[in-house]
C-alpha cells in the first residue's frame, strides 16, 4: 500500500515517500496558458517564470496564506506532486497525508481534501501543521508536559503549545517569510526609489536579513529599476536596514506567541520554561530570530534541525505509525 506525505506550503510543497524520504521539494508556483488554462508547469520550471512571463503565460501560487486560493490549479499541482512521487505508471492509488493550518475552516479542509482525491489519492488525511513541525522537529508530543513550537512558513506563522499529543493553546498569523520578502520590497521602494521584484527581495532577507540590528553590518549590493528615471540601477543596502524593514511583521509574529503563552495553563508554561521553545519552519533560518523571541517573552528558544523539513519530516513519522496517531491528531475523509 503506498502512502505519502505531502507538506502543502504556500511557497513549497515537499512530499515524504516512505523509505525513501523527502522525495519531491519544489516551489508551489504553477504556469498557467491564459489562452485556454492549461498548466504548462509546476514547481521550478514554474518559479524561474515569476516576475518574468509574457501576457499568454502566468504563473500563479495557488496557495495563499497556507489555504487554497485557486481550487483548479492546486488539484494540477498536487497531481503533479503525487505522481512524480509514486511514478507515472501506477495500479494503486496512494492514500495522502496533507499538512493544513492549525486555524483551516471547515470548508478550507473540505477543499483540500476534494483537490487531493481529484488529483488521485485514494484517501487524504489530513494533520495540523504545528503538531507535525512539533514531530518532525523531534519533540516527544504525546507526553503529558507541555513544548511549544514557533512554526513559520511561508503564508502563515503556527504558534502552538502541544501536550498529550493534542494542541492545547494555538495562534495563527497570516504573517510569515512572504509577508516579509513584500515588507523589504516596500521599504527598498519607499526610501531609495528603487522596484525590486519578489525574487530579489528573498535573496535579501537570504542573504543578510536579522531579526535584531547588529553593530558590525553586513552590505549586499541589489539591481532594480530606478522609479525616477526607470532605468536599471545598482545600490548597496545594509543589513540594519533590513532589519527595520521587517521590524513591524516580526512584532505580529511575536504578539502571536505571547498571546499563546498567556492562553496556557500555568502548569505547561512551568514545562515551556523548562525546556523552552523550538522555532521551525523556513522562517527560522532568519538570523537572530531566536534571540528576537528570548528578549521579547523571556522564554528560551531553539531552532529545530533542518527547520525547511520539520513538517515533512513529520508526516513521514505519522505515516511510519499511522496507527498510533489515527485517534489522536487526524480528521479523514
Amino acid at each position: 500500500m503506498k502512502k505519502i506525505g505531502i507538506d502543502l506550503g504556500t511557497t513549497n510543497c515537499l512530499v515524504f515517500v516512505p523509505k525513501k524520504g523527502i522525495h519531491v521539494n519544489e516551489p508551489s508556483v504553477v504556469a498557467v496558458s491564459v489562452l485556454d488554462n492549461s498548466v504548462l508547469a509546476v514547481g521550478f520550471e514554474a518559479k524561474e517564470m515569476l516576475g518574468r512571463t509574457p501576457d499568454t503565460i502566468k504563473a500563479i501560487r495557488p496557495l495563499k496564506d497556507g489555504v487554497i486560493a485557486d481550487y483548479k490549479i492546486t488539484e494540477a499541482m498536487l497531481r503533479y506532486f503525487i505522481n512524480k512521487a509514486t511514478g507515472r505508471i501506477r495500479f494503486i492509488r496512494p492514500e495522502v497525508m496533507i499538512s493544513v493550518p492549525a486555524g483551516i475552516t471547515s470548508t478550507e479542509r473540505r477543499a483540500v481534501i476534494d483537490a487531493a482525491m481529484q488529483a488521485g489519492a485514494k484517501a487524504a488525511y489530513l494533520v495540523k501543521e504545528p503538531v507535525l513541525a512539533a514531530i518532525g522537529a523531534g519533540i516527544p508530543i504525546n507526553e503529558a508536559s507541555g513544548n511549544m513550537i514557533v512554526n513559520i512558513g511561508g503564508g502563515t506563522s503556527e504558534i502552538a503549545v502541544i501536550s498529550l499529543g493534542g494542541i492545547v493553546s494555538w495562534a495563527s498569523v497570516r504573517v510569515a517569510g512572504n509577508k516579509l520578502d513584500q515588507a523589504i520590497a516596500d521599504y527598498i521602494k519607499k526610501e531609495h526609489n528603487l522596484a525590486i521584484g519578489e525574487r530579489t527581495a528573498e535573496e535579501i532577507k537570504i542573504e543578510i536579513g536579522s531579526a535584531i540590528k547588529k553593530k558590525d553590518e553586513d552590505i549586499i549590493e541589489i539591481r532594480g529599476r530606478d522609479l525616477v528615471a526607470g532605468l536599471p540601477k545598482t545600490i548597496q543596502i545594509t543589513s540594519n536596514e533590513i532589519t527595520e524593514a521587517i521590524s513591524d511583521q516580526l512584532k505580529e509574529i511575536v504578539r502571536a506567541v505571547k498571546m499563546v503563552l498567556q492562553d496556557t495553563p500555568p502548569e505547561l508554561a512551568a514545562d515551556i520554561m523548562d525546556k523552552g521553545m523550538v522555532v521551525s519552519g523556513g522562517g527560522a533560518l532568519l538570523r537572530d530570530i531566536d534571540q528576537l523571541l528570548l528578549d521579547e517573552t523571556g522564554v528560551h528558544c531553539v531552532k529545530a534541525k533542518d527547520p525547511l523539513f520539520c513538517v515533512a519530516n513529520g508526516t513521514g513519522a505519522v505515516l511510519d505509525n499511522l496507527d498510533v496517531y489515527k485517534r489522536s491528531i487526524m480528521t479523514k475523509k
